[in-house]
């Protein structure tokens, strides 16, 4: 890989001639920060409409050896967005955001990749349909960026990450080179699978511009529940109970913990408290089933029949008690962003390890520092947030100088577990270096010989997921 170009005003004035003003109109300024606040970027923002745009975009970078950073909703949390020490063309996509067609008899829809996830959600819903990913950021998260970090959120245990919801893609390779891959297929097996390849790759491979998506049926009856268990373990037995009695209808098995429900006080975030006293572990459930099934009976038997595993519990029994139990989920997090965490962490374990972990971590985190944890998460695809915050009435900057021991400790036991360090948001910049401190090697030799091979010059993403030729340490 040759040295890169910053994308000076030289350049600029080049692309202009190539591109039409409407793509030179975005306020730079809102691509230039992330939802942390842990970098602070740089880079011209251009906006293509479509995707021929994006290819005389990306045929002109290569050719100039200008680094690319492609942009969704910039709603990432491990820095994949945003570039700091490189001045380059932030490629926004917030322009392609249309629907392409529908095909409700086919449970398929075609979409730019573009397009904000809540306005697929809503397009599938009029056509009785559902778009089954779901997410915090929905609102705002857009589907190649949810594609590219192959997203998951509260539904995986049911439909899977991201990439189970997507059937072909339309990708703009480094070169501009166009890969119309927009297929409607259930099974093709010829050649490798490079739709999979593309998913998950944090734009360093392709700029994904469209994507084929899955449609789910809507289930006729659903409902909610919020069980006490006496603890991780129980929760897991849990799981397994509901997997038997249910079966696949159990759409989300969220476990909680007391600490984010003292956090939601401590913040002064309003919600309704569904226990007198908060319990020290929870798990709020998801069923939905088909028409004509009742989900508030199944939730009923599963409580009647688990009674050596659950102590407590609220079945939700009506839409608004279930948006109640919901919100305290839902809330958690943005009560931890007012507390404040030294570290936070999105791991994934065998499920079956996940209570040994988190019986283990406390004991090993607290030979750094007297910390609180919350841990919460779902539990159901083995995926937890694990996120650790300085004691009560002092400031996280007081402790971030245990940042870095804190993250490392924590990832070592995950790795011990079988575990991964990045479960549904990615490597990005953030985690580059625990990429290469726990990846397989022979993995790390492929992912590189994939990444010259594809972009030869190394402009796309430099710096995210492996890191690049000219950075050190």
């Amino acid at each position: 890989m040759s040295e890169l170009r910053p994308a000076d005003n030289g350049f600029l004035r080049q692309l202009r001639a190539l591109l039409p003003e409407a793509a030179f109109q975005a306020d730079p300024a809102a691509f230039l920060t992330e939802p942390r606040g842990r970098w602070q970027g740089r880079g011209h923002v251009v906006s293509p409409a479509t995707t021929q745009e994006v290819s005389v975009l990306l045929r002109a970078c290569f050719d100039a050896q200008v680094p690319v950073v492609p942009y969704g909703g910039g709603t990432g949390l491990v820095g994949g967005q945003i570039a700091e020490d490189i001045t380059p063309v932030i490629l926004s996509l917030h322009r392609m955001a249309q629907v392409r067609a529908v095909f409700a008899e086919e449970n398929v829809i075609e979409v730019d990749a573009g397009i904000i996830l809540a306005d697929v959600q809503a397009v599938a819903e009029a056509a009785d349909r559902l778009f089954p990913l779901s997410l915090a950021s929905e609102g705002s998260a857009r589907i190649g960026g949810l594609l590219a970090t192959n997203a998951g959120g509260l539904n995986v245990i049911r439909y899977g990450n991201a990439r189970a919801q997507c059937l072909g893609l339309e990708v703009v390779l480094a070169d501009g080179t166009i890969w119309n891959g927009m297929s409607r297929l259930r099974k093709d097996n010829t050649g490798y699978d490079l739709r999979d390849l593309m998913i998950g790759s944090e734009g360093t491979l392709g700029v994904i511009t469209g994507a084929s998506l899955r449609l789910m049926p809507r289930p006729g009856d659903e409902a909610t529940a919020l069980f006490v268990v006496t603890d991780p373990a129980a929760a897991v037995r849990l799981l397994a109970r509901a997997g038997e009695q249910i079966g696949e209808a159990v759409t989300a098995f969220e476990l909680i913990h007391r600490q984010g429900l003292a956090f939601l006080a401590e913040a002064g975030i309003a919600h309704h408290a569904p226990f007198a006293r908060p319990p020290e572990w929870m798990v709020l459930i998801k069923v939905g089933l088909s028409a004509g099934q009742s989900a508030q009976a199944a939730l009923e038997q599963l409580f009647e029949g688990a009674l050596d595993l659950v102590s407590d519990g609220v079945i939700a029994q009506s839409q608004q008690q279930a948006q109640d139990l919901w919100a305290i989920r839902e809330l958690i997090p943005e009560a931890n962003r007012k507390i404040g965490s030294i570290s936070s962490h999105d791991i994934s374990l065998p499920i079956s390890a996940i209570p040994d972990f988190i019986a283990k971590a406390p004991c090993e985190i607290g030979k750094i520092g007297p910390f609180r944890i919350n841990c919460f998460g779902h539990l159901g695809d083995g995926n937890l947030h694990y996120n650790v915050f300085p004691p009560q009435g002092s400031s996280r900057d007081t402790y971030l100088a245990e940042r870095e021991a804190v993250k490392t400790t924590v990832h070592d036991l995950v790795h011990s577990f079988g575990g991964s360090v990045s479960a549904e948001h990615g490597i990005g910049r953030l985690k580059v270096a625990d990429l290469e401190c726990y990846g397989d090697p022979a993995k790390l030799t492929m992912m590189r010989a994939i990444k010259t091979a594809l972009d030869p010059r190394g402009i796309l993403n430099p710096g995210a997921v492996l890191r690049h030729h000219g950075d050190h340490g």
